[in-house]
Order: C-alpha cells, then structure tokens, then sequence
C-alpha cells in the first residue's frame, strides 16, 4: 500500500500515510476497503446504477465501535464523509468520490419484543428483514412499498407506505434511536432524552449523525387484503377523477397508491396485457376481513379489468414489486407532495403517463393523510402533515443508453406538474436539487433544523445529504 489521497470537506485533498491508514484498518472490528481491494467494486455499487463513484476508502462497520472510529477518523483528518445505510438512495448520497464512506451494512441485528410491540433495528437492515422478523409475533412496523429498502435512509427521510394512512409515517413509530454525532459521541435520542435531535432525525434526514439502532412501535398487522386492480389507459382520467375523490373519503384500514405503468411481462398479469400502458391502484386493506366485499365495492363497480385482489401475508404485499425493480437499473426521479388533484393537473397527467419511456419507468401517488394528518407540522422535522399525496415520477431501465431518455420524460413531467404542487418534496424523492429545494421542503421547520445541525454537526461533517447547513 502506499500512501492515499483523501478528498476533505474543504474541498482540497489530503495524503493519508500507509501507517495513518494501517492504524485506522487495525481500529476496526469490520475491514477497511481501498480501491485496489477485490471487494471495492462490489462495496461502492448502489441500487441505482447511474450512480458510479468511487470513494479512497470504505470502512465497513460491524459494531458501534467501527462507527465511532470511523467518524472519529473522518474529523481529525478533515475527510469528505458519505454515509451508507440499505444503498437505495436515488441520487447516489451514500457515496462520494475521493473521501471516506461508512458502510453500516454489516449492522443487521434485530430484536421484536411482542410484550411491548416494538422492534429494535441495527442500520445495515432492509425492510424485508424487519417484515420477517415481525410478521413471526403478527406485528409490523409502518415502512415503504419494496422491501428492499434499507431502513435508515426511509425512516430518516419520513417513511410512508402501506400503513401510513391507519399507523402514520415511520417516524411517527419510532420511539428512540441511538446516533454517534461528529465529535464522536454515542448519544440516544428520545422524548425524554436530546429531545431536539430526537425531533429533528425524525424527517431531516441524515444530517446529524450516524444511527446506529432505531427503535419502532410495532402494530398488529398479520393477514391483509392487497393486490392490484387495472384499468386500460383510454379510462385513466375517470379512474383517476374518481380515486382523488374516494382516496381522502376511503376507510383508514384502506390504502391504495395509484400508478400509471406498463404491464410487466409475467404472472399474475395474462399475457393479453402485457407491455401495456394502463392505470391501476395498488391496495392494502388492514381492517376486519367480513367487511372486505363492502370496503371494495366502490372499487368493483369502477370495473377494472384486471383484479388480483385477496388476503395475504402482510410481507408479502411489501416485497411484491421487488423482482420488477432489482439493484442495478438506471434511475431518475423527482416528487412533490400534492394537497390538491385538479382537472387541469389530471389532463396534464395523462399526457405526460402516456408518454411512458420504458417498460419500468410511472409514476405514483401515495396518500398521506389519516392518521399522517393527527400530528401537528412543528412536531417533526416533517412538515407537510397537510399533503394528501406524496407524488413520484420515476424513470427506470436497465440500459444506460436509456438514461437520457429517461431522466428528460421524468424532468419534463414534474417541471409540467410542479405549478400544481405543494411547493416542497419527500425528501427520499429528490434529486440532488440544491439548497432552495431543501428549504421548500422544511418549510417553517427548516431554520429550527439549522439550529439543531448548528449545535450537533457545527462543521457540516455530516453533508453527503439533503443538506441543512449549519450557520457559519
């Protein structure tokens, strides 16, 4: 090994000796990956493949111990930090060109304890894996839609999904977390403890700290009634009309995100329909099983042609759609939270869904209103508790060749929709899109996160990130 030139967060660059990298390597109970490690190129590839970077170092973190070294190593050398939970990031913020990252993905533990419905999560998890674990005692922790998502990065961002409407976002369920900040400090963050970097990881993101263990409210979730209903294209503007209407009236045991979509190639959907673009809604019903004729009914008589409807294992729903979405694809997407759907906005939506650039490529609607609404904007980092849809357009392939065509469709639709947005994003929805984006989406929230950062990350160690930056 010879010596290593580490980028800093000034921006220059440092030479890190061989014996100042040695010793850092011997610090740790996990390994220490450098670009000529034959395990490099697996430990910087991500879940969207447009992202290609290439960190000087990767130390990859089994315990507590490796974090507050790693941290530790990063702030006395002044090193540019990225920090990687599951990976699934969409802009690629879990890595960085020429600095350090930490890798948490050898941090899997978790314990579910029934007597108290709640889950204690190391950060290296996906969601699948609290699903399995929880679903073993009938319980569930409010997540997203593919269960492939790493835990830290969705719960720090907000976190909605199938639950969110009857149990609120992650955040709203997590009860502590334990975080080492940039001096080095392992802190827990709770109501009662650090009670404002307990209100700020609660939506702003990774700025902070390093979690190292999240805590979750479990809820009685066993059985549910979920699937898929479709429509062709030429009915999407109905279907659409009358989801905005009966999305916000539908029972809170009811959740069902709409999509536009092109048919995947295999089962459940017949052959008929394959490749083609339709509109649908995907569904989750939560509540008592001799209701489900009468809660679906409105639905039925909305005559979908395709409806695989039934009850399954909540995990299963969960990790429905993450054979069509594997790590390695092309992605690009933008979102906004939605308050209101006009006609002139669904007119727009279906110009823009028609265009559909590849098979994988949609767009989605998400609700977040039930119980998401019950919790006042200053009481998380998380400011939009009066949006009624978390939109996403998402433009996906495996072919890099197709990355133009399908980062333009998604830029092209959300500049059409934006004009009818609520102004700020789901944060786990952008881009890298600059500071005034950031701002739009903390609203009145985002000068009390600078305050925090400002207290707990004064020097921005910690901006790898939808950054909140501390005041100079």
């Amino acid at each position: 090994m010879a010596a290593s030139a580490v980028k800093t967060i000034s921006n220059g660059t440092v030479t890190l000796e061989e014996s100042t990298v040695a010793d850092f390597d011997a610090s740790l109970r996990g390994e220490l990956i450098e670009p000529w490690h034959p395990a490099y190129d697996e430990a910087r590839t991500i879940y969207n493949a447009m992202i290609d970077r290439h960190p000087a170092l990767i130390a990859r973190c089994r315990d507590v111990a490796d974090v507050m070294a790693a941290v530790n190593f990063a702030r006395t050398n002044d090193l540019l930090l990225a920090v990687r939970g599951g990976g699934h990031n969409g802009p690629g913020l879990a890595l960085c060109d020429d600095g350090l990252v930490i890798d948490l993905s050898l941090m899997k533990g978790i314990r579910v304890n029934p007597a108290r419905r709640n889950v204690r999560v190391e950060p290296g998890c996906r969601w699948g894996d609290v699903d399995h674990a929880a679903h073993a005692f009938g319980l569930a922790v409010p997540s997203g839609a593919i269960s492939t998502t790493g835990v830290p990065g969705l719960t720090l961002g907000g976190g909605h999904g199938y639950l969110t409407r009857k149990y609120g976002l992650t955040i709203d369920n997590l009860l502590e977390a334990d975080l080492v900040l940039a001096d080095g400090r392992f802190v827990t963050a709770g109501p009662q403890k650090n009670e404002d970097l307990f209100w700020a990881i609660r939506g702003g993101g990774g700025n902070f700290g390093v979690v190292t263990s999240f805590l979750f409210r479990a809820h009685p979730v066993d059985t549910v009634y979920a699937g898929v209903t479709l429509w062709p294209f030429d009915k999407a503007g109905d279907v659409l009309r009358w989801y905005r209407d009966f999305s916000r009236q539908a029972p809170i045991d009811l959740y069902g995100f709409f999509a536009f979509l092109m048919v995947p190639p295999g089962p459940p959907f017949p052959r008929e329909l394959h490749y083609k673009k339709m509109c649908g809604v995907v569904w989750c019903y939560t509540g008592p099983m001799d209701r489900v004729d009468r809660v679906f009914d409105p639905v039925r008589r909305r005559a979908p042609v395709f409806d695989v409807l039934g009850p399954m294992p909540f995990p299963q729903i969960q990790s429905q759609f993450d054979a069509l979405y594997p790590p390695g694809h092309q992605w690009y997407w933008k979102g906004d939270f939605v308050n209101e759907l006009s006609d002139e906005a669904i007119e727009l939506h279906l110009q823009h869904g028609a265009a559909l650039p590849t098979p994988q490529s949609t767009m989605h609607l998400y609700p977040i209103d039930g119980a998401v609404h019950e919790v006042a904007p200053d009481a998380t980092a998380w400011s939009y508790r009066d949006a009624a849809w978390s939109m996403v357009i998402v433009g996906v392939d495996p072919d890099p060749a197709n990355r133009e065509k399908i980062t333009t469709w998604a830029r092209d639709y959300w500049e059409a929709l934006h004009p009818y947005s609520a102004g700020g994003a789901y944060a786990n929805f952008m881009m890298e899109e600059g500071a005034e984006r950031v701002k739009a989406t903390y609203r009145d929230n985002y000068e009390r996160l600078v305050e925090v950062k400002t207290k707990y990350d004064p020097t921005n160690l910690f901006r790898v990130n939808q950054n909140i930056r501390p005041r100079a």
